[in-house]
């Protein structure tokens, strides 16, 4: 079984220097924001937020963790990955129970329901939440910083551990790569899904076949995920790959 964090570990050492993700935010709250991180700053900004969780929320295996971030988003992803870091389960079921929530809404209905709340400022350059925050909320633009830029597990999931929770289904650690078309090694792939659950398992795909991703998030999700996305992004970003948007048997 390859576990997510060595499969990113693997990738790192392979290139660490080499652009992963690269995401452009085509929607009006995005303002047409890029960013691109390589894998090495990928795997920091994993072990910030595994070391948050692990130290700061008691996260370990056996605890749920609901990560309500938009799909497709450079932050959805090393979220799920340090999740996944910490061998606990991740949900993107908003109706599923949790002990700790990742979010952009930390005031909203979810966070009744979980013990410890994140709040997540999208944007790059965000250095604080930008509102007022209820006592006992994380605000990951102020507080991720201070946390190790390496990290090690106090323990590992087993193979048979719930890895996510999509759809009402429950995958395992060991099921994580199944299932999912064939990604050619070393591709350069463009992820538009707006399914979370999916999304995640994508991105790990990507890191399992030494590739890199173009994300791109729409107004339009439909659009995003056809040949509307601008052709002359594709040749500049070099694709070679293009991801479904929704799952396949």
């Amino acid at each position: 079984m390859h576990l997510p964090a060595r499969v990113l570990d693997d990738a790192v050492s392979a290139d660490a220097t080499r652009p992963v993700l690269t995401f452009y935010d085509d929607t009006d709250e995005g303002r047409g924001e890029r960013v691109e991180i390589s894998r090495r700053v990928l795997r920091t900004w994993v072990a910030k937020a595994a070391n948050a969780l692990q130290e700061g929320l008691d996260v370990q295996p056996g605890s749920v963790v609901l990560v309500d971030l938009p799909s497709p988003h450079w932050r959805l992803a090393y979220w799920a990955l340090a999740v996944w870091s910490v061998g606990a389960t991740l949900t993107v079921d908003t109706h599923e129970g949790a002990d700790v929530l990742v979010t952009t809404d930390p005031d909203g209905d979810l966070a009744e329901d979980c013990d410890e709340v994140v709040a997540v400022a999208l944007p790059a350059l965000s250095r604080q939440f930008g509102t007022e925050l209820r006592s006992g909320v994380m605000d990951e633009a102020a507080e991720l910083a201070s946390y190790a830029d390496d990290f090690t597990a106090w323990d590992e999931p087993a193979e048979d551990d719930v890895a996510l929770v999509h759809g009402g289904e429950r995958t395992t650690y060991a099921e994580l790569l199944e299932g999912l078309e064939e990604l050619p090694r070393g591709a350069r792939t463009l992820v538009t899904t707006t399914d979370p659950g999916l999304f995640v398992r994508q991105v790990l795909q990507v890191l399992a076949a030494h590739g890199s991703a173009v994300l791109v998030r729409s107004d339009h999700p439909v659009a995003a995920g056809s040949d509307e996305v601008p052709d002359e992004r594709l040749v500049s970003e070099g694709v070679t790959h293009r991801s479904p948007a929704v799952a396949t048997d």
